[in-house]
Parts: C-alpha cells; structure tokens; sequence
C-alpha cells in the first residue's frame, strides 16, 4: 500500500508485467479492498442487526420491512448513473467514490436519531445514495488498473478483502449487543467511527487515476483521461446499442427480479429454525465465511471458463438454497448448507458480473457502462424486496418463497438463452 500524493496521482507505478507470469494484482486493487474491508465492517454491523430492530424492535410488518429493505438494497440504482457519468467526466474516479464513502459514512450517526418508517427509510436512502456513487467509479478503477486477461481474479481478491470486512461486521455487532446496555444504539455508534476510518484509508491511500497493470498501462490511463471529456449521459445510454451490453444489462436484470434480500433469506432461516433473537446476528457470518472463501477460485475460474458461465452458476447455487429452506429436511446441517450456497451465489454473481461488464465497454465509458449494468440489477432487486414483503404479508412465508424459486428458475433460463457472446474483447 502507498499513500496518494495531493494531486491523486499515484506515487508508485503499477506492478509491470512478466512475460510468461500471472500478473500481479494492482496496488490500486489492494488499496480498494483495504477500503471495502472497512467499509464494510461499518455497513454489515449495521445490516446484521436492521432486520431484527425493525421487526422485532419497531414492530414493522414484513410489508414495511420490505419497503424499507427495498429502498436500502435498492434505492443506489437512482444514483449509480449518475455516480458513474460524473466520474468519467475528466477521469474523477476517486473524487466520486470518496463523496459516497463519505455520504454514507455521515449516515451511521442519523440512525440514532430516527425511529419512525419515514426518517428510516430517509436515512436508508441517503446512505444507499452514497453506495450508488461509489460502487461504479470504485469498479471501473480496478477494471483500469487489470489486465483484461486476469480481470476476474483482480475483482476476486477486491471481494474477497471486502467480504472480510463482511464477516467480522456481524461478529463486532454481536459481541456488542451481548455486552451493551442499549446494544442497538451503540452498533449504530462505533459503525459511523469504523466508516469514519474508511473515508480515510480512501483519501490517504488509494491513487486518483488509474493504472494498468501490463506495459504500456500509462499510456492507456492517458488516452483514458483525454477521451474521458468527452463522456455524456447520452454516450452512456448510448452503450445499450451495443448487443452484449444490452444482453448483459437485460440479463443481470431479470435474474434480479427474482433475488430474494439477504435480509429476508436470514429471516426465513431464524423462523425455520427457530434461532434464538441473540443469535441472529451472526447468521450472515455464514455466507460471508462462503464468499470470501470462493471468492478468489470462482473469479480465477471466470477467467479460464468465462464471465458469464460462473454468472450463472451462481444464480443455480441459489435456487438450491431456496429450495433447501422450502424442503421438509431439517437436519443440523440445513443452515450451513443454505449459507454456504448463498455465499457461493454472492461470489460467483458480485465482482464476476463486473468483469464481465468491463469486457464489454470501452475505456473512456468504463464507469458510466459498469454503472448501467449494476442500475438495471439493483432496480430489479428493489422491486423484488417489495413484492416478496407484499406476498409474504398476503400468502405467507412459503407461498412467497416458493413463487420466487419458480421465478428465478423462468429467468435463469430466459438468461441462458439472451446470453452475451462477448466479456473479455475490449482491453482496458
């Protein structure tokens, strides 16, 4: 790791690559996943407790939950657009992504201060704004600083540092919960410190332009820069004519439409099982554990095999999850095997769809494309937390998951079909 110099230049070049050697990952890789591995520390105590203090504690029906779960896994895709132009306007990557990291960092303190569904669902909104601005420009930095043969492993070891952080957030929750007082309010306090700490790591460490990691990667992050001025909204919208981007974009979108929240899929868990209201918290450790141990192999496989095949093998993990949960077997292995598939999921769909993404968009729009990409999945995914809350108030837990499970397998295969023939072609 290195420290930025004021300009946001990097001061120490990118790793040059060995004729006959495996690339190495880029210091702007590992300073980015340094970032995220705070970050989410931050972000997933938070996410650890929310279920369990808006159902249990505020009383909220599965309805509202899914509205507020809606607005906070989903409310990003408003804003990643716009994050995404506004970073490959002039190359500002980091500038952007520190104005997110920055943004939700700010609101970690406000959930201390609200208790009512709307002020909740204001601040969940804000702090899901600021993920909106940062994910694209965070992305399109390690897109830039990979080389295009190794993107996959490059987007693995950035999840995987970030599903670290991912990990021990539930566990910092947990021990806290079981030794505070008032548990809730200090989760809330010591996340806003640890997010604090994030934006700081950011500003300090991570460099402003973005270097390749093969000969010649300079020169590419100047032609980048210079045709970067010429990025517009329209130019980005303008990527959908391209036949594997519209395909991909159409197909993270439909598989998303039936993704049932992480926050639901614990939900169901604990009611199955019947898991103890202290214990909770530690149910995302499971497939946090799984992410971060497959991380790295399936993004090394997405090189070998290709983007989109893992891609979709990691939405099949987790129709085998839905149907372990809808299944009558309720053997002391259940949990485990349910988490680790939904970790599996999380690491074979989150930094592969994004290589896959970059292969298919030119440098000067990498943000602004990559951006595209994640708007039509995270708006799917909003509206899926809303209607899965929706089914489960009217027909009940089973009937709603089980209307997913047939869903996800209609867009699975719809997806297997639309494929995009074309994830690797366009050199960063």
């Amino acid at each position: 790791m290195y420290v930025a110099d004021s300009r946001g230049a990097p001061a120490v070049p990118a790793a040059q690559a060995v004729p006959g050697r495996r690339s190495a990952v880029a210091p702007t890789v590992l300073a980015l996943g340094t970032v995220s591995l705070i970050t989410d520390v931050s972000s997933e105590m938070v996410t650890a407790v929310l279920p369990l203090y808006l159902v249990a504690g505020l009383g909220l029906s599965p309805l509202g939950f899914g509205l507020l779960d809606g607005v906070y896994n989903g409310f990003s895709a408003l804003v990643r657009l716009v994050g995404g132009h506004l970073a490959d306007r002039g190359g500002r990557y980091k500038s952007v992504a520190v104005l997110g990291y920055g943004l939700s960092a700010l609101c970690k303190p406000l959930l201390l201060m609200v208790s009512s569904l709307p002020l909740i669902g204001a601040v969940l909104a804000a702090d899901r704004t600021g993920k909106g601005l940062r994910t694209a420009p965070r992305d399109a930095l390690i897109s830039l600083a990979s080389e295009p043969a190794s993107r996959g492993r490059a987007f693995g070891v950035h999840r995987a540092m970030d599903t670290a952080g991912a990990l021990l957030g539930p566990l910092v929750a947990f021990l806290i919960l079981r030794v505070a007082v008032d548990g809730y309010d200090a989760v809330f306090t010591v996340s806003s410190c640890v997010a604090a700490v994030g934006v700081l790591v950011l500003v300090l460490f991570v460099p402003g332009a973005a270097t390749g990691t093969g000969s010649g990667g300079g020169a590419k992050a100047a032609e980048t820069g210079k045709a970067a001025g010429a990025a517009s909204l329209r130019a980005a919208l303008g990527l959908l004519r391209r036949r594997d981007v519209r395909r991909l974009a159409v197909c993270a979108l439909l598989l998303g439409l039936a993704t049932v929240s992480d926050s639901f899929v614990y939900l169901l868990l604990q009611r199955r099982l019947e898991v103890p209201d202290r214990w909770f918290a530690l149910l995302p450790l499971g497939t946090a554990a799984a992410f971060l141990l497959f991380a790295i192999p399936l993004g090394r496989l997405a090189d070998r095999l290709g983007s989109w095949q893992v891609f979709l093998g990691g939405h099949v993990a987790l129709l085998a999850a839905y149907g372990l949960i809808l299944s009558s077997w309720r053997g002391a292995a259940l949990p485990y095997l349910v988490l680790a598939l939904h970790g599996c999921f999380y690491a074979a769909t989150d930094g592969v769809l994004m290589a896959a993404a970059a292969g298919c968009v030119p440098p000067e729009l990498r943000s602004s494309g990559l951006a595209l990409v994640q708007t039509g999945q995270a708006a799917a995914r909003f509206a899926c937390s809303i209607a899965f809350g929706a089914a489960w108030s009217v027909w009940g837990d089973r009937t709603a998951l089980t209307t997913a499970a047939v869903a996800l397998a209609v867009c699975a295969a719809a997806s297997a079909w639309l494929r995009p023939t074309r994830t690797t072609g366009i050199p960063a």
